[in-house]
Order: structure tokens, then sequence, then C-alpha cells
């Protein structure tokens, strides 16, 4: 088992992955209200290869991850649509490159389903990502919606950790 930081997070960095755009969002959870940190999206080009895109993701994550330092990193879990293999296969690599990442850095790394992601922040499972949008801008006390979608997610399944975290193993 490697070694973990075992004081209470206060940092925790959100990770919407994707190939060509992986959404990122840094919240502080040291006071009773969340605060938002920093958010952005790391891209990709379409027109680089497989592995130069990996690359690509790989750097930009390192340098928020170094920037930012985190206690903690959360995750969306694979998904697989039945009609859009290709796509699961290429976000899995993206994920991988971010796991990595976090492993590399020592990070304690924890993945959330989408669905489980949408039902904390908005009561429904299946909420639009504009919903998902609305309740990260009100929940961050916002004046704006986070843009792309991809940033608003990311902070999305970094609230959602926070808040899953707070909840005693027993409800879990």
């Amino acid at each position: 088992m490697s070694s973990q930081k075992q004081t209470v997070p206060n940092l925790v960095l959100g990770l919407d992955p994707g190939l060509n755009i992986t959404g990122y969002g840094l919240v502080d959870v040291s006071q009773s209200q969340p605060e938002l940190v920093e958010a952005g999206v790391l891209r990709s080009k379409k027109s680089d290869d497989l592995p130069k895109r990996l690359a690509t993701l790989y750097e930009g994550i390192i340098d928020v991850i170094e920037s930012a330092k985190p206690d903690v990193v959360a995750i969306e879990e694979l998904y697989s649509h039945y009609d859009r293999p290709t796509t699961s296969i290429l976000m899995g690599h993206a994920r991988g490159v971010l796991c990595l990442a976090t492993a590399q850095h020592d990070l304690p790394l924890y993945h959330y389903a989408a669905t489980q992601v949408k039902k904390i922040m908005t009561g429904n499972g299946r909420a639009p990502k504009h919903q998902v949008q609305l309740a990260v801008a009100r929940q961050l006390n916002l004046n704006d919606i986070p843009e792309p979608p991809d940033v608003a997610d990311a902070l999305a399944i970094a609230m959602c950790h926070h808040y899953l975290s707070q909840k005693p193993a027993s409800l879990l």
C-alpha cells in the first residue's frame, strides 16, 4: 500500500476525463461552504495522434496537480454505451493517464459514476448537463454557470466526493 496523506482533505480536485477535453475543478472544502479555487479544461488537438494527445493530457494534469497541490482527487468512472464503444475506449486511455499522474503524486483517488454525481448534486441521477451546471453555480455561490459543461462536471465530481466523505460509513 502506498503512503497516502492522513490529514482531512481541504482541497479536492475533481476530474471529468475526456480525450478531447478534460475538465478539472479544485474546491476548498475547509470551510462550512465549499469554495471554488480554480477550474478549467485540458485540451488535446484532434489532429494529433493518440500518443501525442495522451502526452498533452498527461503534461497538463501534472501542471495542475503540481500547482494546485490537492489533498485528494475524485474522477468520473468510465461509462460504456453499447452504441459508442470506441468513445469508451478513448475515454479509458484519457482516464488511465489521469489515474497514473495521480498515483505518481501519491494522492488518494476516488471514483464516482456520473449518475451518482448527478443524484448527489441535483437529486436526479439522469439530470441534464445544464441542471448540473446550475446546481454547481448555486452550491459554490457563483454568479454564472461554469462553462464549458466539462468544468461544471469536474466541480460536481469534487463536491460529490466532499459530500459523500462527510457521511458516516454506515450510510454509504
